[in-house]
């Protein structure tokens, strides 16, 4: 991979929309330092856009990034190509990357509507700072982390963000099973087709709160 094929736009990571622009300037802060820069948008797709997976929507335009902005919630696919876009708006080279995980933290509604804690095609991003790659996951953020009795995952610019195997209480968390590796846009036709495989009750899967269902789940005995 060129590094100029990690600045471009493309067609889902749209790095020149007037949106993800404006974000990018907004968010990245004065410092100079690329890193400070990276942590600092991070903090601001992690927090500032609800993880919402009742919204899900694999279409060629709502897998794009300037879509979280535009609707204010996203899911870890969607917030991930907006982390790459606004670094890429920022000068930062900077990937999507996507793993296959057991999550052992969903709600029970959102388990019995896809009939599984197993997820394909797990979306994080990664970006070249100092001179090395390193992933940032951005998907849950800090509010929804607090009902989930979870530390908000942190990204320091320098290591690898990526969700914890068990949470404060003991509990499994994120098991990564699988890693598909990095792409310079989003590869919506395959995870369309391994969607509508895996998934085949995902279109039961409705509307939803989410969030107040992890908040009534999360007064209750889990082991």
């Amino acid at each position: 991979m060129q590094i100029e094929d990690a600045l471009r736009p493309t067609a889902l990571i749209d790095a020149d929309h007037p949106a993800v622009v404006a974000f990018a300037r907004e968010h990245r802060g004065s410092a100079a330092d690329p890193v400070e820069q990276a942590v600092a948008l991070y903090l601001a797709v992690r927090d500032g856009f609800r993880y919402d997976p009742y919204k899900l929507d694999v279409s060629h335009e709502g897998l794009k990034a300037s879509r979280v902005l535009a609707d204010g919630h996203g899911w870890c696919v969607t917030k991930a190509a907006l982390l790459a876009a606004v670094y890429r708006a920022s000068g930062l080279p900077a990937v999507v990357g996507y793993a296959d995980v057991r999550n052992h933290l969903s709600t029970e509604r959102l388990r019995a509507a896809i009939g599984t804690n197993d997820y394909v095609w797990h979306g994080y991003t990664s970006v070249l700072l100092e001179g090395r790659w390193v992933k940032a996951t951005p998907a849950f953020n800090a509010s929804l982390c607090a009902k989930l009795g979870i530390a908000a995952l942190e990204f320091d610019g320098r290591s690898d963000s990526l969700y914890q195997a068990y949470d404060p209480q003991g509990r499994r968390h994120m098991e990564y099973v699988r890693m598909r590796g990095e792409f310079t846009d989003v590869p919506e036709a395959q995870i369309r087709a391994d969607f509508l495989h895996h998934y085949p009750t995902l279109a039961r899967l409705g509307r939803g709160d989410f969030d107040a269902e992890v908040a009534a789940e999360s007064t209750q005995p889990k082991t």
